[in-house]
């Protein structure tokens, strides 16, 4: 690996990383504010990576690292622990916990994308003949890392967004299914949804089905962007 893949490495990780902890951190928050203190007790209300990564070592370190030295990708994962009790007992204000997550990303994603439109109107960026996944706009000289981390910003959380909302077990969206429920129906739901079975089915499902979802939400969240 050449200093250039290692620099690109290393921005995308601290972008990656950084869409994670504010995704698990907005859902220890809002459990806290719905009377489930599981994950502040674990020292997870906050954007401080360190307790993110003590939890989930493999998913925050390990796995994205690993994956962008052999596939040129990044992927991985973190969690924030919570109550099944208070679940139970509170299902819409878990369905609020459960959204809060992908609600972090959507912020980020507006955030990086105030920040490519003030670059362009600074002309510290350009808009890029292409398009791609890591290229959503160009630097001029010195400002080329910017638009390679702020770029990668805003497509991170747009798919963690995205990914995280689909509504299958054991994503944030089965959770937020419950919102559109009677509370004791939304309890059934998590009842029957929260067997391993159907989580193991839903990630397939999921995977298998996101990049037809995926791109075309990116390609109008692009032409949002330069509309705006």
């Amino acid at each position: 690996m050449n200093p250039e893949q290692l620099a690109i490495g290393a921005l995308w990780y601290v972008a990656f990383l950084l869409s994670l902890t504010c995704h698990e951190a907005a859902h220890a928050w809002v459990a806290l504010r719905g009377g489930d203190d599981t994950a502040a007790t674990g020292g997870q209300v906050t954007l401080n990576p360190a307790p993110h990564i003590r939890r989930s070592p493999l998913g925050t370190v390990a796995v994205p690292l690993l994956t962008f030295a052999l596939q040129n990708w990044m992927l991985g994962w973190a969690s924030a622990p919570y109550n099944p009790l208070w679940e139970q007992r509170y299902p819409h204000r878990a369905g609020w916990m459960a959204l809060a997550g992908p609600a972090a990303n959507f912020v980020l994603a507006v955030l990086a994308a105030g920040v490519i439109n003030l670059g362009l109107w600074l002309g510290f960026f350009a808009i890029p003949n292409s398009i791609t996944f890591f290229h959503v706009v160009e630097g001029q000289g010195d400002f080329e890392p910017l638009a390679f981390f702020i770029s990668i910003l805003f497509t991170q959380n747009i798919l963690l967004m995205t990914f995280n909302l689909l509504p299958v077990p054991p994503l944030d969206g089965n959770t937020v299914l419950g919102l559109f429920l009677s509370e004791q129906r939304a309890r059934n739901w998590f009842d029957f949804s929260r067997d391993s079975t159907f989580s193991l089915l839903g990630l397939v499902a999921a995977w298998s089905f996101f990049g037809r979802l995926f791109w075309p939400i990116l390609r109008f969240a692009v032409d949002w962007l330069y509309w705006v």
